[in-house]
This record gives structure tokens, C-alpha cells and sequence, in this order.
């Protein structure tokens, strides 16, 4: 389907779920001359609605809508049907989101994204409203990680107008008009105190199609530069794809060079990656540039690697011990943290996807140690630690990523792991000059309070305790192998619960009865 259409695999899931919508409405092996669709709702659906996956389509903007010279259509691509509403889903190509709308008209022998649309364009255009008999609405009650539960609309009217969806992964939510946003924020009020119940027909048959799509792949991170640059998102991944070029740029990590005889370049490969607060939300999109570190070769491109990293131990008791005192911990960033190390070998690498070279030269010399290179993470810890000991602090015999500076019966605690740096101590200047001193030698982003490090949450107890929760890891875990709608069942035996042979426990004296 998505070759079909020319479209890119972050529409997979959009394709996925139409597919599963036409195949419902087929004929099955399995069930003679049925369809699954009948075996739910006991009635023949009906087909005549149905467009080819990918076309090209034209959203109908209404009147009120439109300002006198705007086209009074939007370009876009079909993606399938609306659980809820009698309606389609287009992506909107202009505005980069999936909108619903009823008024569309569709060129079934048009596919890409290469469509552009004038006034005249559509004056001829025939925009038609889908009608679906009396099938049966579907039932928005399938669970999707961080986004609320919706509850289906019975005013038909309100389907005619181009609105925002609910966002499938990979795909950005648009702002759905404000006569429908407020009415929807007061069925949400209502829902807070009056639990929904799904029916137990088209619930159980919409939730199974829609998890066993949602939990096989997580398309909201693009897995290539072509992916990122031409997806739903590609306005928040070329920024983040420029500021990583800029940050490259601004700390001299590579100059253009000739590859020299007998020298090969390494790869180099794009790496997006959406950086999460504790609650699941975006807090940023982040790209970064990373080597193809498996072609280089040992004692040519590179020698030691080893770089130490804080103990999860050492993680534990500086926080309890922060707990125990009541000192704040707060949270640094280290923006790029290994273009800040020099390399020590020459290493040349390819040019990068997205870099325009200029002048009579093939690839680039890498001056700082980018992600990926085997002694990339050796040659960061090295420089933070020169820079850590030049201010004071000394490295803990126990773990030398736990750093410590004693001055006039105060102390303050540095750990770091990889670029995250939690500062903390007994003195609210020191911890403040400490921090001055890093971000003066680092670009950092200073977070404030720690509430969410190395995929662990800290949550606050009213008696003064903290309780370190991985809930977010566990639930991806689960998400990941399909598990998260399970039904959970209590283990049926203690955890601490001793096993011993049953030949023991015949014995006199033991002591499990």
C-alpha cells in the first residue's frame, strides 16, 4: 500500500489501520459469505465510500473559514476512515497534519505529495459528503500511551467541518476548530466523574484491530534522514537536524579535507531521537550525528575506549543522603557532550546526509570525537574530568564519577553519567558557583530539580521520603511486546517464599512444613 501510494513508512500505521478497516469488510475464507464486519454489527457494510489508499485529495475549506482570495480547498493525501464520525482522514500536505473532514474530493489516479492547488483548481470540483448508510460508528475506546480517551460525537453536523484527530503515532495532531474544542473539553469534564463502558461487540472488535497496529511499532521517531526531512514531522526534525549542524559548526568538529591515499572514511548516520519529560510528554526533538564506529580499525582510527559511568549504587545513596539532610539535586545537561573532546588519531568520515560540500573535496576530518566513534565517550570523560579536578573537586575512590569538593565544613557532590550532571550539597553558594563553573566550560541546560534521571522518576513522599520509580520502562516494556493491555494476575506465590527438594520436607526438622 504505502509503495503503492509513494508514500513513507511513517504512514505505516495509518496504512495499517485502513487496511484492517477494508479487510473487515471483505469476504473471509472463514466465515462463509461473511464478512467479519457482519458477524459484529448483523448487517452488510457498505463499500461504496471507499477510495484507493494514497490518493490525492482536496479538503473543502468552508466559507467561514476561508478569507476572500485563500483557495477554497487544501491539498492532500487519503488515509483512510474515522473510527468515530461518518468522515475521512486526509493529511493536510500544506499544514503537515491529518485532518477529518466529509467534504472531500478525491483524483484516484494521483499519488505523492508533490500537489500544488489554486482557486481554479477547484471551482470544478465535485465535493462530496460520505455517507455510510446506517453502518455502524466505531467506538473510540482503544488506549494509546499519553494521549486521553475520546468519546464518540452524535452530532453529525459537526463532521462536515475539516477537524483535528486523534494522533497516530508518527503523526502530528493538528488544533481542532473552537466551537468543537470547547464542547469536546466539557464532555471531557463529564467523563472525569462518569466512567465509559465499552459495548461488548464493537469494543472488543475495534480495541483488538487498533492495539495489535499500535503496539507492534513506535513510528514517532524516524529511523532515516529521508524519513525525518519528508515525514509528519519533518519541520521540528530539520530544526533539530540544523541545530545539531550549528553546534558541530560553532565547536570546530570537522574541516573539509582530501581523503588520502591508502585512508578510508568512515560513515556517518543520522539518529533521532524524542527526549521525553516523566509524564510521557515531548519535552524536544534531538538529532544527532553519529559515526559508523564498527568500520574503524584498531590501532589505526583508534586504541583505548573504556570510559566509566556512575553506579546505579552511588546513583542511590546520593540521593538518600540529599533526603537526609534536605539538600536540593539539581539536574545539568551537557548539550553535545563529546564534541567538546579532541581526537587524538586522524580519522576522516563521509559527508554527512544534509551537508553541501563546497571546493575540491570529497570528505571530512574529524577534529572532535562525534557520537559512535569507539573512543568517543573515553575522550568526553576525559575532558570533564580535567576540567572537574581544575576547580577543586577530587574523584571518589569508590566510584570515579562521583566527584567531591570540601571547603569551611561545607561539601558538594558531582555525578555524572555520560552528559547528565546532578549537582548537589550542603551549600547553596557553592552548589550555585559549581554550577556557574560548568556551564561557563559546557553548553548545558540546567533542568532545576532532578524528578527524572536515567529512566528512574523520583517522586517526593509527604513524610520527606523519595521513592525511585521506573513505572515509564515498565510500561514501555510492555507496550513493546504487546503486553500493556493485558490482564495482570497477582503472582500466586511470595516472592521470598524458600524452595527447597521435596524429599527435604519429609525430613524431620526442616523447617519449611
Amino acid at each position: 500500500m504505502l509503495h503503492h501510494a509513494k508514500l513513507d513508512k511513517c504512514f505505516w500505521a495509518e496504512a495499517a489501520m485502513t487496511a484492517v478497516y477494508v479487510k473487515n469488510r471483505l469476504p473471509s475464507p472463514k466465515i462463509p459469505h461473511k464478512t467479519p464486519f457482519e458477524i459484529v454489527y448483523n448487517s452488510k457494510p457498505s463499500v461504496k465510500h471507499m477510495r484507493v489508499f494514497g490518493c490525492q485529495a482536496y479538503i473543502l475549506t468552508p466559507k467561514e473559514k476561508r478569507l476572500k482570495w485563500d483557495p477554497k480547498a487544501r491539498a492532500g493525501l487519503f488515509l483512510g476512515y474515522e473510527e468515530v464520525s461518518k468522515a475521512y482522514r486526509v493529511y493536510d500536505i500544506e499544514a503537515g497534519q491529518v485532518m477529518i473532514s466529509r467534504d472531500v474530493n478525491f483524483d484516484e489516479s494521483a499519488f505523492g505529495m508533490s500537489m500544488l492547488i489554486s482557486d481554479d483548481d477547484v471551482d470544478g470540483l465535485d465535493f462530496e459528503s460520505i455517507d455510510l448508510d446506517d453502518e455502524e460508528p466505531r467506538p473510540r475506546h482503544f488506549k494509546q500511551t499519553g494521549k486521553r480517551k475520546a468519546q464518540p460525537s452524535h452530532d453529525n453536523d459537526d463532521a462536515s467541518m475539516p477537524r483535528a484527530v486523534r494522533q497516530r503515532p508518527g503523526l502530528e495532531e493538528s488544533s481542532a476548530p473552537d466551537d468543537l474544542s470547547s464542547r469536546r473539553a466539557n464532555e471531557d469534564e463529564e467523563r472525569k466523574s462518569e466512567e465509559q463502558h465499552d459495548t461488548p461487540t464493537s469494543s472488543a472488535f475495534w480495541h483488538a484491530s487498533a492495539n495489535a497496529v499500535e503496539a507492534a511499532v513506535d513510528f514517532s521517531e524516524p529511523s532515516t534522514f529521508e524519513e525525518a526531512v519528508s515525514g509528519p514531522d519533518q519541520v521540528h526534525w530539520r530544526k533539530a537536524i540544523d541545530a545539531e549542524l550549528d553546534s558541530m559548526k560553532l565547536r570546530g568538529v570537522f574541516r573539509a579535507a582530501k581523503l588520502p591515499n591508502g585512508q578510508s572514511a568512515i560513515g556517518t548516520k543520522w539518529v533521532f531521537k524524542i527526549k521525553r519529560k516523566a509524564d510521557g510528554s515531548i519535552e524536544k526533538y534531538k538529532a544527532r550525528l553519529v559515526a559508523k564506529g564498527f568500520r574503524q580499525k584498531y590501532g589505526i582510527d583508534y586504541t583505548e575506549t573504556f570510559s566509566p559511568v556512575v553506579k546505579y549504587v552511588t546513583l542511590r545513596m546520593v540521593i538518600a543522603i540529599t533526603k537526609h539532610f534536605g539538600w536540593p539535586l539539581d539536574q545539568l545537561d551537557v548539550v553535545t557532550a563529546f564534541l567538546y573532546g579532541v581526537m587524538k588519531e586522524k580519522v576522516f568520515c563521509a559527508v554527512p546526509e544534509g551537508v553541501k560540500m563546497e571546493g575540491d573535496f570529497d570528505c571530512l576530518e574529524l577534529i572532535k570525537a562525534i557520537y559512535g566513534l569507539k573512543q568517543a565517550s573515553r575522550v568526553w570523560n576525559e575532558t570533564f574530568d580535567e576540567f572537574i579536578r581544575s576547580i577543586g573537586f577530587q574523584a571518589s575512590g569508590f566510584d570515579p564519577c562521583l566527584y567531591i569538593m570540601t571547603s569551611e565544613g561545607h561539601c558538594v557532590f558531582v555525578l555524572v553519567y555520560v552528559d547528565d550532571v546532578l549537582v548537589t550539597g550542603s551549600s547553596l553558594e557553592m552548589i550555585a558557583r559549581t554550577k556557574n563553573d560548568l556551564k561557563t566550560r559546557f553548553e548545558m541546560t540546567d533542568s532545576g530539580k532532578c524528578a527524572f534521571v536515567l529512566g528512574i522518576e523520583l517522586l517526593d513522599g509527604e513524610d520527606g521520603s523519595v521513592t525511585m520509580c521506573q513505572r515509564r520502562y515498565v510500561d514501555d516494556v510492555l507496550k513493546r511486546f504487546g503486553m500493556d493491555e493485558c490482564k495482570a494476575v497477582a503472582s500466586p506465590v511470595d516472592v521470598s517464599s524458600r524452595l527447597v527438594p521435596e524429599q527435604l520436607c519429609k525430613q524431620d526438622g526442616c523447617p519449611i512444613p
